[in-house]
């Protein structure tokens, strides 16, 4: 069921606090506010500006904390989801924009309504929020989850790129199901809210969008090493077509291999099935296992009793190319 409905006054309300009403919310007022900045969307960014007020107060409902309660807000923009957000009385809410000129234009629309933090999402100390919500640059935006899954933010309202929401939250034996899937199940739960059309940005992305909602597990983790987890999941997942019973050897030794499942909990039939097939629950329970016996790690063989094949020796070719 899609929970978008509203229960405050309408987006476009003209009784909106001072400052809130010069937000632009319209296409064209978009492409005039960012013209005045001087600003280009940046496709290294990713960058495409919400121009619609009722998908941003989808969003801001679904922040669901109570007023007083810390939120932040991941890329700012030209304040669209922030006036959503204020309109509400939720907060204290800070806003995190990377780009001085939305910054500046955020400072002045605003004012002392929120606190602005000028840096990357990607490197900036998050401050404490039980919510963290955003429009996320299709470009950043799972690096973006993935350490905001890690610091385990109690609630995550995001709107990102349709087919990465659905990889999120796809469960077993569907195509999207995999890695990201899997870790993202680690940290919590998912729930997919209202696809959102590309007509809805400026500029227009080539796909369209969603809201999906993250809500952190309680409690501990069920491993014991998220890396482990991470590798174990990437080497299983790197030959999706692939039979279990081919994949598995390679984390534990091939005569070990059915004790390992068996200890895991998997099917009898294991051997016989594709990655898709387990729950994240199945890779939680291998993880802990192969950490008993000390395999599965990174850069670890599969066979305890096989070393590790030692790194080339390096030529006298001169140095190697800088990547940058």
């Amino acid at each position: 069921m899609l929970r978008t409905s509203t229960d405050s006054s309408s987006p476009r309300d003209p009784a909106s606090p001072p400052g809130i009403a010069a937000v632009p919310d319209r296409p064209d007022d978009v492409r005039r506010t960012l013209q005045t900045l001087g600003i280009a969307p940046s496709k290294a960014w990713g960058q495409s500006f919400l121009a619609d007020p009722f998908v941003a107060d989808a969003e801001a409902a679904l922040v669901g904390v109570e007023p007083g309660r810390p939120i932040v807000e991941v890329g700012g923009g030209l304040g669209i989801l922030t006036a959503a957000i204020v309109r509400r009385g939720l907060g204290p809410l800070t806003v995190i924009e990377r780009d001085a000129r939305l910054a500046a234009f955020l400072r002045v629309t605003f004012g002392d309504r929120i606190r602005l933090l000028e840096a990357d999402a990607l490197e900036v100390e998050l401050p404490p929020a039980d919510c963290v919500v955003g429009n996320l640059p299709y470009s950043v935006a799972t690096p973006i989850l993935l350490r905001l899954f890690a610091a385990r933010v109690p609630r995550i309202v995001f709107l990102v790129q349709r087919e990465v929401a659905e990889r999120i939250a796809a469960g077993p034996g569907s195509k999207q199901y995999g890695r990201l899937s899997i870790i993202a199940q680690l940290y919590g739960s998912v729930e997919l809210f209202r696809p959102v059309p590309a007509d809805a940005f400026v500029p227009r992305p080539e796909v369209e969008s969603r809201l999906a909602v993250h809500v952190a597990r309680t409690g501990p983790l069920p491993v014991s090493s998220v890396p482990a987890l991470e590798h174990q999941v990437q080497v299983l997942f790197s030959s999706r077509r692939k039979q279990l019973g081919n994949l598995l050897p390679r984390l534990a030794p091939d005569r070990e291999a059915d004790r390992v499942a068996q200890e895991s909990g998997w099917p009898a039939d294991w051997r016989r099935l594709r990655p898709e097939a387990l729950p994240p629950e199945a890779y939680f329970a291998l993880a802990e296992i192969l950490a008993q016996r000390g395999w599965g790690k990174p850069g670890a063989p599969s066979d305890p009793g096989v070393p590790a094949r030692p790194p080339p020796k390096r030529t006298k070719q001169g140095p190697e190319p800088h990547a940058g």
